[in-house]
């Protein structure tokens, strides 16, 4: 296949950044990634562009952030005909694949589709030459093959049942047909065996691409996995592996202020509505994290074995691996489940780097962002820029020439947006240019003390905003529709 190095992106959906061994979770059981870890670089202010599956993945294929981008909610598509780093890729000579969970198209299928097969063609205008595109845990009627799979193993049926009364944000997010018959802190083992679980499956599909990997051309391939999004539905048998007394648990559980955060209360309480915060217990975290520590595992056994395969295949020393997630998970931090919001759980994204035939480990607590993950990898294969990224390579972290770090990191969904400096992260409503939120980093890491209207924090607020914030929408957020919590 000649010189150029293999890239493998893994991303995982939903995983926060913390809970990982490398990142000193002492319950997590994550062998695999650590081993990235130990032989690349680990990033640890690493910031997803919006904490919501499509404007975070969005960003990534473009390498721009969601105002620029627009799709800013889970029921808007990237405009056709957008450049990517995956044209790039393609023009430098990459076979580029998608494997797995890509969710870059909004999931609003008409009759003439019967298939998410029938939907390749998307991923392919977006840049992929080679598409295996699946859905997620709350798949619809519309079949993939996984759904295939269960099918052929008699399972479907039990898990569409077990589906239904877990759909807590109806179709596409759009509280259409939803049921929320239980809690989302609820954690009920899924009723599909172990090596038929999501991650299982996915994780097989990943490693019998990379067995079956034939061509001349150095790839690149996207390995999209759908947890640990919720449910929290592992395999009572992964569950067994964790011991409840040694979760780790919330740095805080304090319920957040909506009414002193303007108009982003809106949203604020909408999500405590959604995660059940008035009955969440410390009992219902722990059950929670469990299972959802134990989801995290079955995708590290996956990772495990695709590094196997890569080695057996003679790939390993010619192949850069990338481990990231499109965004966090809050996992009962103030009493809140799921994402959507700006706190550290939700933005902060896991990000390893492994470097063909590894390094020394290092870890960089310098400011990054999603987008810098697919210039870092253009840089990577000498492929071309694409057109207005605002992506920065991350490669000198790797070869010894550090970049000069960020100053501030952005994260962007339903028309809010975080910026966060060194000590402070400052929550803003993007259309009104009005602040809502503002933490001090560096006195309150748990992030409970909104001190945006506090007098003696209005200087700070008003330099953020004066060097951040009106510089980044000197022109206005793009909204292909109306946003559903304006005014």
């Amino acid at each position: 296949m000649g010189s150029a190095p293999n890239v493998v992106v893994v991303m995982a959906d939903q995983h926060r950044a913390d809970l990982m061994g490398c990142a000193g979770d002492a319950s997590a059981q994550t062998p695999n990634i650590d081993r990235l870890a130990a032989e690349g670089t680990r990033f640890t202010r690493a910031s997803c562009q919006g904490p919501l599956c499509m404007p975070a993945r969005a960003s990534f294929l473009t390498e721009r952030y969601v105002r620029d981008h627009g799709v800013y909610t889970n029921s808007v598509d990237v405009a056709e005909g957008t450049p990517t780093y995956l044209h790039s890729l393609r023009t430098a000579g990459y076979h580029t694949a998608q494997v797995g969970k890509a969710h870059l198209t909004k999931d609003e299928y008409g009759p003439e589709v019967r298939h998410v097969d029938d939907l390749a063609y998307r991923l392919e205008e977006r840049g992929f030459a080679e598409v295996h595109e699946t859905t997620d845990k709350f798949t619809g009627a519309t079949p993939n093959a996984w759904t295939d799979a269960l099918d052929a193993r008699g399972c479907l049926d039990a898990y569409r049942r077990y589906i239904t009364d877990r759909s807590y944000q109806g179709e596409n997010d759009s509280g259409v047909g939803a049921t929320k018959i239980l809690s989302m802190w609820e954690a009920i083992p899924s009723p599909v065996p172990l090596d038929a679980y999501i991650d299982t499956w996915h994780g097989d599909l990943a490693v019998r691409w990379v067995e079956e990997y034939e061509r001349d051309q150095p790839f690149f391939v996207f390995f999209g996995f759908p947890g640990p999004h919720d449910p929290w539905d592992a395999p009572q048998v992964a569950v067994d592996k964790f011991d409840e007394a040694e979760m780790t648990m919330p740095t805080s559980t304090r319920r957040p202020d909506t009414e002193g955060a303007g108009t982003y209360g809106r949203l604020l309480a909408g999500l405590m509505h959604m995660a059940d915060s008035n009955t969440m217990t410390d009992d219902k975290i722990r059950m929670m994290r469990r299972a959802y520590s134990a989801n995290v595992g079955i995708i590290d056994d996956a990772v495990g074995r695709i590094i196997a395969m890569l080695d057996q295949r003679g790939f390993l020393d010619n192949t850069w691996i990338i481990y990231t997630s499109d965004h966090g998970e809050m996992g009962g931090n103030h009493g809140l489940m799921s994402k959507l919001l700006m706190y550290e759980q939700a933005v902060r994204v896991p990000l390893i780097v492994r470097p063909p035939g590894g390094m020394d480990t290092r870890v960089v607590d310098a400011l990054v962002e999603h987008i810098d993950v697919p210039a870092t990898v253009r840089e990577i294969a000498g492929a071309p820029e694409v057109p207005d990224s605002d992506g920065r390579s991350l490669l000198g972290y790797m070869n010894g020439d550090d970049p000069e770090s960020r100053s501030v990191i952005v994260s962007e969904d339903f028309g809010f947006a975080s910026f966060e400096t060194d000590r402070y992260k400052l929550v803003v409503d993007e259309d009104a240019l009005v602040a809502c939120q503002l933490f001090d980093l560096h006195d309150d890491p748990v992030e409970d003390e909104n001190l945006v209207n506090d007098r003696q924090s209005a200087n700070v607020v008003e330099e953020i905003m004066d060097t951040h914030v009106r510089p980044f929408f000197t022109t206005p957020a793009y909204r292909p529709h109306a946003n559903p919590l304006a005014g």
